[in-house]
């Protein structure tokens, strides 16, 4: 992978969500080379994370978004790029009847509530400048859903890619462009408890997990998980001034899973 321009994101206020691990931290730490000023928020901070303004906040909640989005406004002045990595499935195996109310709120919560609270908080001062972008982390189960395991988290990014693109047919004519990204396995820590999750749940190991996750997604044909950097990279592109023309698109980073156009 070519090395980032240190300059294209200079001047650029960017706030990422769940920015210390995976995905997230990867689209921190591409943002970072690009010379940008970033800040984000996680449960617990990172020792090892370093040049980024960082907030302790759950964003599975109202306070926790509204903490973050006053510290983003208060430090930066404003954000120009507003990028949502905060996801992820803790919902029992077992299908429908294993989850709860609980268990389905707590999925929305995660994977669509937090954008939509932080996007009503941040974005106005996007719109009163007329220039600021916007990337959704989806997932490819919002049109493949895997329903032995994650059936709530697939509704919720369903909807997540449904807000995204309304929100996008809103904000493209005041000056604020909106995408999305949807990756499908991708090889992080996060991925591994998800796999312990699935085993505790059948009784199985954790290689069995494995395949019965890969036999669900039908196979990946690129061979392997998307890394972390490569689902940042094209985060990182979508932010850019390369994609000004790239507005309510949805872009798939799945290694060929999904079996269709």
């Amino acid at each position: 992978m070519a090395r980032p321009d240190p300059t294209e994101f200079t001047y650029q206020r960017i706030l990422v969500t769940a920015g210390t691990k995976g995905a997230g931290r990867a689209t921190v730490e591409r943002f970072l080379a690009g010379g940008a000023r970033v800040i984000t928020a996680a449960r617990a901070k990172s020792d090892t994370l370093s040049g980024v303004e960082f907030v302790q906040a759950d964003l599975t909640t109202p306070e926790g978004t509204a903490a973050l989005a006053d510290a983003a406004l208060t430090r930066f002045g404003g954000i120009d790029v507003l990028v949502h990595v905060v996801g992820g499935s803790s919902s029992p195996a077992g299908g429908f009847t294993a989850l709860s109310d609980a268990h389905w709120q707590a999925e929305l919560d995660l994977n669509l509530m937090t954008a939509v609270r932080l996007d009503r908080l941040i974005v106005p001062q996007m719109i009163a400048r007329k220039a600021g972008v916007i990337v959704h982390v989806s997932s490819i189960q919002r049109t493949l859903p895997l329903p032995e395991s994650t059936i709530a988290y697939a509704a919720a990014k369903a909807a997540l890619s449904t807000y995204s693109k309304a929100l996008s047919k809103e904000l493209g004519p005041k000056g604020v462009r909106v995408n999305a990204v949807s990756p499908g396995w991708i090889n992080t820590e996060a991925t591994a408890d998800f796999l312990k999750l699935i085993a505790e749940g059948s009784g199985g190991t954790l290689e069995e997990a494995r395949q019965s996750v890969l036999q669900a997604l039908g196979g990946i044909p690129l061979g392997r998980a998307a890394e972390p950097t490569e689902v940042a990279e094209l985060i990182a592109f979508l932010a850019s001034d390369r994609a000004a023309s790239i507005h309510g698109a949805d872009y798939v980073i799945d290694g060929g899973t999904v079996p269709t156009v």
